[in-house]
């Protein structure tokens, strides 16, 4: 079977029934860039792929939760990724030992995190990153700020408006008129959000 004609979807659908050839299928087609998001995130080669290769062991586990209905498979790939190196990040800013198959008080394995994807987010997983940076380019220096901070660096507002000796308030403005100009821009230049 060919399993380079198939789309991501359908890769995951054969992941689901634990086909190894769709999964490395999926894996030769992603996981350059998959760690290319993690290692804008946490900066550490060794850490980073360390974190890709979860996030790929989570999709093999995970596949039959996933559902097309809900969201494209490209963009269920990175945003595990991402919310695995984000917590990776807080991890080890909060000081603890990064544990990516941390289990929870109950001693089950935690598979994600609980939040839900942020906007920027979604919009980086269903389009090109060179998108996203030109539509970044454009933005107000300080939307610009705010919004590299969340992603690229994984801060909450709150920790942005300390970094920038902000008020709270002004943060949570920037980041949504940031948001809104984004999704104007990337309209324009053809993504389908």
């Amino acid at each position: 079977m060919d399993y380079t004609q198939f789309d991501d979807a359908a890769l995951i659908a054969q992941i689901a029934r634990q086909d190894r050839n769709a999964f490395e299928a999926l894996y030769s087609r992603h996981a350059a860039q998959v760690l290319g998001v993690v290692m804008r995130l946490l900066g550490e080669r060794s850490l980073s792929e360390d974190v890709a290769q979860e996030a790929f062991w989570r999709v093999w586990r995970l596949a039959k939760q996933f559902d097309v209905t809900r969201g494209n498979a490209r963009a269920w790939v990175f945003s595990i990724a991402h919310h695995l190196a984000v917590d990776t990040l807080r991890k080890r800013k909060d000081g603890k030992n990064v544990e990516l198959d941390a289990e929870d008080e109950n001693g089950e394995t935690r598979d994600l995190p609980d939040e839900m994807p942020e906007v920027l987010t979604q919009v980086w997983d269903k389009i090109s990153g060179e998108r996203v940076r030109t539509a970044i380019k454009q933005l107000p220096e300080a939307q610009q700020k705010v919004i590299e901070l969340a992603y690229f660096n994984g801060l909450t507002h709150k920790e942005i408006a300390s970094e920038l000796n902000e008020a709270l308030g002004t943060v949570h403005t920037r980041a949504r008129l940031a948001i809104a100009k984004m999704r104007e821009l990337l309209v324009d230049m053809g993504a389908k959000l």
